[in-house]
């Protein structure tokens, strides 16, 4: 077998190896990177045979899949931008984020039908050659993030114009400093849907070193656990969430599964409570390796086991080629221990949000960056988040924005006002819990609003309360006060 740590990137190891175990779906069915980089080539040519030229764009509405790993090796390679789309959106939001990027192909699959997209890669691979397209070059992902206003924006990254092996050893070199991923015969488990920004960032980083993508049809903790064991998973990307369902199985169901081959389980999304990481590193050794940031900024803080065992609830240092400031509201360094507005600067490169320079504009301080969270530094660079901005919802690791749920809301013609907020969940981090001012008259029951939402945004940022007000806190300019919402409504 030939060393693939000297290849760079999947391209090259497909090549050199073709019968190495590429993918394992969740049928079980294997696909060898031979077999893989042959259909990500028929996919690349197909592309290219449909006009499309470097810069365009492809907006995928794929389930976890091998389809979906073929759309995002092929469009890797000719210089594309694509778009992987939440399956779970309604019509209307998928039709608005297609629009949006201006997609020239959009590939979907049956059970999730679009209007005029390409029904499965079958229809780009067909007759193709097997062989690399000419004139490659690499290609970025444009993951689309909503805003405050509630509309998802795209952020985008200029292309190199490289071919996509020159990228390669940068990548390689940055894991193996946060993550301690090395290239090799490891196993990667894929647990969260691909259209969110790390789950498909780790799937790609997990083929250009050379491991063995398994892949979860959905997250069961049982399922999951069952999985590392037949797999003799090494390395896996979670959300805290899922620490927190699998804790609560029974000691005897835990006892049943190996969990000893996990050797990194890389965990970001939303802050992982302290008792909770400490009790999965109880369970399964020193192997949580936590990094922080967003869509943005990437892996802008990370931290790995024994330096967050030794300082319990820091989400870590800057990771290399970035640097950090905790500013005050006027934009003035605080000292060490002091809490401020978190600010990242990237040496890795920039971003802007497609179509919306006054946004972009708006984010950056300079060439600072601002997350939006309000956190402090230790003396030794560790940071320690105190709390997310405001109006942001973390459930489950996935960012909701009250200001579409309240806007979705006020089309009901029995809501004169709407206040969207996150209360604390044990399991979830936030749940979503909307304040209803209804016009005079008969109110609306709970399950008519909810019934209201069905068609207007998807079901996970449905909220799991709704609860009725006479009236609702403004500020003395007549804005919503969402912060004294919140203090009532926890107070009550």
């Amino acid at each position: 077998m030939p060393d693939i740590s000297t290849l760079p990137g999947f391209y090259r190891i497909a090549q050199a190896d073709p019968g190495r175990r590429a993918v394992i779906d969740a049928d079980g069915a294997v696909t060898t990177y031979g077999e893989l980089l042959a259909r990500v080539n028929q996919v690349s040519h197909g592309l290219r045979a449909r006009g499309l030229a470097e810069g365009d764009v492809v907006a995928g509405v794929l389930p976890n899949g091998l389809d979906a790993v073929v759309m995002l090796m092929a469009t890797g390679q000719i210089g594309l931008y694509y778009v992987p789309v939440n399956w779970h959106l309604t019509a209307a939001e998928i039709a608005y984020i297609v629009a949006d990027c201006d997609a020239k192909v959009v590939v979907a699959d049956r059970d999730h039908p679009v209007e005029g997209a390409l029904t499965g890669v079958g229809e780009l691979a067909g007759g193709r050659p097997a062989t690399a397209p000419g004139d490659r070059s690499a290609g970025a992902v444009m993951w689309y993030t909503s805003g405050t206003t509630g509309f998802p924006k795209g952020v985008q990254r200029p292309l190199s114009g490289a071919e996509p092996e020159a990228t390669v050893p940068l990548v390689t070199w940055f894991l193996g400093e946060v993550c301690d991923l090395r290239p090799g015969d490891d196993i990667h488990l894929v647990t969260s849907p691909m259209y969110h920004s790390s789950p498909c960032a780790h799937t790609m980083f997990a083929l250009h070193l050379g491991h063995t993508l398994v892949i979860a049809p959905r997250f069961e903790p049982v399922a999951i656990l069952e999985l590392v064991d037949r797999h003799r998973v090494t390395n896996a990307m979670m959300v805290p969430t899922m620490f927190h369902r699998m804790l609560r199985l029974p000691d005897e169901v835990r006892r049943k599964y190996d969990v000893s081959s996990l050797r990194q389980v890389i965990h970001t999304g939303a802050a992982c409570p302290v008792a909770v990481k400490k009790e999965i590193m109880d369970w399964w050794g020193p192997v949580l390796y936590e990094y922080y940031g967003s869509t943005e900024s990437t892996i802008a803080f990370s931290v790995k086991p024994h330096d967050w065992l030794a300082r319990p609830g820091t989400v870590g240092r800057p990771a290399p080629g970035f640097e950090a400031r905790i500013l005050d509201p006027d934009g003035e360094e605080v000292p060490a221990g002091e809490p401020g507005m978190v600010y990242v600067k990237s040496g890795l490169g920039s971003f802007t949000y497609r179509k919306d320079p006054a946004k972009t504009a708006s984010s950056m301080r300079g060439e600072w960056y601002a997350p939006g969270d309000i956190g402090f530094m230790d003396k030794d660079g560790f940071l320690f988040l105190c709390d997310r901005r405001t109006d942001l919802i973390i459930s489950g690791g996935v960012n909701i924005y009250p200001a579409e749920i309240e806007a979705a809301l006020l089309e009901h013609p029995a809501v004169a006002d709407v206040a969207v907020i996150g209360v604390p969940d044990e399991e979830w981090g936030h749940s979503v819990v909307a304040l209803v001012q209804p016009v005079p008259g008969p109110r609306p029951s709970p399950r008519e609003l909810l019934d209201h939402l069905g068609p207007r945004i998807a079901r996970f940022k449905h909220p799991r309360v709704i609860e009725f007000r006479d009236e609702l806190p403004r500020t003395p300019t007549g804005k919503l006060s969402r912060s004294r919402v919140r203090e009532e409504y926890l107070a009550g």
